[in-house]
């Protein structure tokens, strides 16, 4: 069981970096702030039109690990890319005991939607991103959907089949020497999408300097009885839609224990897989993946129509 835990503690740290973007020609949106709890938290708008994409980032990264998304899908949708307290331009927590967690993350999510008039927005979260957004739904009634990936609910314990097994246990270590880095970066993305002689993106490395090391060490100190809801039971009593997407060659996650999930809003009634994509499919399949959440939130306007 220890050696389980130290599995589920890394995907957190592990989960959701920033790397470079394959298009050097893609620019972020101006940063603007918005005041919740006495933190200035950064965030990014681009676009206009009835509905809001709201997306959240996960652990050690930044609302630029969307910067394909928030590219392609400003052209017909309201986008807002939101970072973390403690991540990328956001100020660190004043109280990181009850910040750092996903009680807390999901505590800013829904103010800062809140603040935005982003109620009603369709909330999509990467890894980390993703079990604060599960963590929010009881706040965000009026949100049209949710889409996540890199993100099996769980319960606490956590099922043992939820994540699959890592050599490495890293979770509460602010800091990483260059060897970890290279370790933990590599397991993010299919097996073969970063060259065994390629240097690191440089993006990531930016990301994890801004990071509080702080945030890893609090989140796993909070992986504990009442230190979350219980993701299962959000699922399985969830009205709004819900989309889970899964990289085929992840090397994180298991999807044998995702597809056993009662998930009765599931759209399409089963896990949408990307072949050629890992833990990270918005960067690694950046068209395939937002082909899917376009899909997926035209898809909701037809029901609500």
């Amino acid at each position: 069981m220890k050696k389980f835990y130290f599995s589920i503690m890394i995907l957190f740290v592990l989960s959701a970096v920033t790397i470079f973007a394959h298009d050097d020609t893609l620019e972020m949106p101006e940063p603007q702030t918005v005041e919740v709890e006495e933190l200035a938290i950064n965030y990014y708008e681009a676009g206009e039109g009835d509905t809001t994409i709201f997306l959240v980032h996960g652990n050690s990264s930044s609302a630029r690990s969307f910067i394909h998304q928030i590219a392609d899908l400003s052209e017909d949708y309201r986008v807002i890319a939101m970072d973390l307290p403690g991540h990328g331009l956001s100020d660190r927590a004043i109280e990181p005991a009850t910040t750092y967690n996903f009680p807390g993350y999901a505590r800013v999510i829904v103010s800062v939607a809140e603040e935005l008039d982003a109620m009603d927005a369709v909330f999509v979260g990467w890894s980390l991103g993703g079990h604060n957004i599960l963590e929010a739904v009881p706040n965000l009634p009026d949100a049209a959907g949710f889409f996540i990936f890199g993100t099996p609910p769980i319960a606490f314990p956590p099922g043992e089949t939820a994540f699959l097994p890592t050599e490495e246990f890293l979770a509460l270590i602010p800091e990483f020497t260059e060897e970890q880095t290279e370790t933990y970066i590599r397991l993010l993305f299919a097996p073969d999408f970063i060259g065994e002689d390629d240097p690191l993106p440089p993006d990531f490395v930016e990301d994890v300097e801004l990071t509080d090391g702080t945030a890893r060490g609090e989140l796993g100190a909070s992986l504990a009885p009442d230190g979350y809801a219980d993701e299962v039971v959000i699922v399985a009593e969830m009205t709004q839609p819900l989309a889970v997407i899964h990289g085929a060659q992840e090397q994180l996650i298991n999807l044998e224990y995702i597809v056993e999930l009662d998930m009765p809003t599931l759209w399409r009634d089963e896990v949408q897989v990307i072949e050629d994509a890992g833990h990270s499919p918005h960067y690694e399949t950046p068209d395939e993946f937002t082909e899917l959440l376009v899909d997926f939130i035209e898809d909701i306007i037809e029901m609500d129509a």
